[in-house]
């Protein structure tokens, strides 16, 4: 069995929410690679009694605990006190920590406030984790079956205290057998949907199956145990994967860089060598934004008014017939541009359909390639900021079921 792990968060504005705390979600994903079973992340806020009461219960549940956060030198910062009340460890003066302290301060010509000083008090028999970044020292030490590492609250400076000390650390305490984790990244089916198409599927007991559904995909996760035999592992994610049919645009785990849908469709484009020009209408320039950087997208255009767009490119406007409309566009920027393909997205739904997010609105994409005219229809409701969203990642996915089926070919 992995061992367990837990993370805990001190600090006032974590709890009160004024502070979203990204530092759970960074380590968790970290040693869950490594192979700990992360079972708790608790925050706490600057009273000592509760911070001493977790910390004891954690002493004697959890194999390993990393803290974050109460090691400045206010007095709302209260780690190694709580630390030194809840194991009877007095607090002893470390004169290097101290020094280091100091010298954080000359580097940067000020003088060091007396309050500083605190930040050098650790528990007996602690180990110090020196800290390059800032001021705080982290330190580290066993407490009944538990293994403690505190550090920093900050963000940058918890991280590079996690990856230069602590990691190598937990690495050679503990026996590690890290899982496999194989995640298929979907783009138009929910979770529901999913779960039917792959119900026939026999997972064996020991792979544990979950979701996670975001505003940009569904991931589907397959989690297989340490030494799981390779090419069953592989049937498997390719049955799970065959079920899903187009829908899976990328696949994390089996060695291959992989990313979300922007990352799939980048991948694509360069490799193939191609460029874009997109016409914009409800994702309001979203779908620019998300490609912001990439050197295959040559030309972008957003209108919200299609009898606007329709007069500058000098193409009849039917409203009766989007599809038609769209391509008649994407011939006439074709025509004017330098682009390999041209991405359209037109809907129907005047403003009040759009703003309502009980009302859904139809999507038309069409795409123009040397092989002629790809074209999808889809309804998107609900708020608008989902409206806009849905649009850039829908016409994106067009381009991407394209390039991909064209690599499949190939």
């Amino acid at each position: 069995m992995n061992p367990t792990l837990e993370i805990f968060s001190q600090g006032e504005e974590v709890v009160t929410g004024q502070t979203v705390d990204t530092n759970a979600a960074w380590l968790s994903e970290r040693v869950v690679d490594m192979g700990f079973t992360v079972t708790r992340h608790t925050a706490v806020g600057d009273k000592l009694d509760d911070l001493v009461a977790l910390l004891k219960e954690i002493s004697s549940r959890a194999d390993c605990c990393i803290c974050t956060g109460g090691l400045g030198p206010t007095s709302d910062d209260l780690t190694a006190e709580a630390v030194a009340k809840a194991f009877g460890l007095p607090l002893e003066f470390d004169a290097v920590a101290f020094e280091q302290i100091q010298r954080f301060f000359t580097l940067r010509n000020r003088v060091m406030p007396e309050s500083n000083r605190k930040q050098a008090m650790f528990p007996k028999g602690a180990v110090r984790i020196d800290n390059a970044w800032g001021t705080a020292p982290g330190f580290s030490l066993q407490a009944g079956r538990c293994w403690f590492a505190f550090v920093p609250g900050v963000p940058t400076e918890m991280r590079h205290l996690f990856l230069e000390s602590i990691q190598p650390t937990l690495a050679s305490r503990f026996l590690l057998r890290p899982d496999k984790l194989i995640t298929l990244r979907t783009f138009g089916l929910g979770e529901s949907a999913i779960q039917q198409r792959i119900s026939m599927i026999e997972i064996p007991p020991q792979v544990r199956l979950g979701f996670r559904a975001g505003p940009d995909d569904v991931q589907t996760k397959l989690l297989f145990p340490q030494g799981y035999p390779e090419t069953i592992l592989t049937s498997l994610v390719g049955q799970v994967a065959a079920e899903l049919g187009d829908n899976v645009y990328a696949i994390d785990g089996l060695g291959q860089a992989s990313g979300d849908l922007v990352f799939t469709v980048d991948q694509l484009m360069t490799a193939g060598k191609h460029t874009l020009a997109v016409v914009e209408t409800a994702s309001q320039g979203l779908l620019a934004a998300k490609c912001i950087g990439k050197d295959w997208l040559l030309e972008t255009r957003y209108e919200q008014s299609l009898q606007k767009l329709c007069r500058k490119l000098t193409v009849t406007d039917n409203t009766n017939d989007l599809p038609a409309t769209a391509q008649a566009i994407a011939n006439e920027i074709h025509k004017t541009g330098t682009a390999d393909f041209v991405l359209v997205q037109l809907y129907s739904g005047d403003k009040s359909t759009f703003h309502d997010k009980d009302q859904a609105i139809i999507l038309y994409n069409t795409l123009l390639t040397k092989d002629g005219f790809f074209q999808t229809t889809g309804s998107v409701a609900g708020p608008i900021e989902r409206k806009q969203n849905q649009a850039a990642l829908l016409a994106l996915d067009l381009l991407r079921r394209y390039l991909q089926q064209k690599e499949l070919c190939n």
